[in-house]
């Protein structure tokens, strides 16, 4: 073969791909077409959505108290929830907020090491124990609560109090239907698992 007909050969394979006409392949030269045409879209999926608001605020939100007594997240749950009911169980502390037991059970070692809560036998269920905040880990929730109050104030100082009114009920029925939701998966779970003894036997 000649030098210039090689010099073309190599010219044409490495040359663009004409279309194919399969469009997943045409729209990967092009990812704002891919993207436009996706049937789901994260940016604009609601649970996703909420899952980016949530850990915006809450990473706002531990500058606050994380700068000023090293705690994080799992703490500061315990700590307003305890500051706010008085003396709790470790299970109920789990259900209010919402926090696996692992979580919980390691927040609660980390604050009684520091002295910030006791444990208290419960002489009706000696597996678990009533925790209450001491008097330093009250201190540290009187002294937080403004500083966390004055951020919730300045996160919704952007709403007018009509649209903070809406959101508080969207915000309120979607908890309420996402509270459904886990029910009814558990549910289908369950079902599913009984079916699998009954095949089982």
């Amino acid at each position: 073969m000649a030098r210039s007909s090689k010099a073309a050969f190599r010219n044409a394979a490495s040359g663009p791909r004409a279309s194919t006409g399969d469009g997943a392949e045409d729209a990967a030269i092009d990812p704002a077409i891919a993207g436009e045409a996706a049937p789901l879209k994260l940016e604009k999926f609601l649970p996703y959505q909420l899952n980016v608001v949530a850990s915006l605020v809450s990473l706002a939100l531990s500058r606050v108290y994380a700068r000023r007594y090293g705690i994080g997240v799992p703490e500061w749950r315990v700590l307003v929830t305890l500051g706010q009911y008085g003396v709790m169980t470790g299970k109920a502390i789990g259900a209010h907020t919402h926090m696996h037991k692992t979580k919980v059970s390691r927040a609660v070692a980390l604050m009684e090491q520091r002295k910030l809560l006791v444990r208290r036998a419960n002489r009706a269920d000696m597996r678990e124990s009533f925790l209450s905040l001491t008097a330093a880990g009250r201190t540290m929730y009187e002294e937080v609560a403004p500083h966390a109050l004055d951020f919730a104030g300045r996160l919704t100082e952007i709403l007018t109090p009509g649209d903070r009114e809406a959101f508080n009920r969207a915000l309120q029925q979607l908890t309420e239907r996402s509270a459904q939701l886990v029910a009814e998966s558990v549910n289908e779970t369950d079902a599913l698992d009984r079916e699998d003894l009954d095949h089982d036997e």
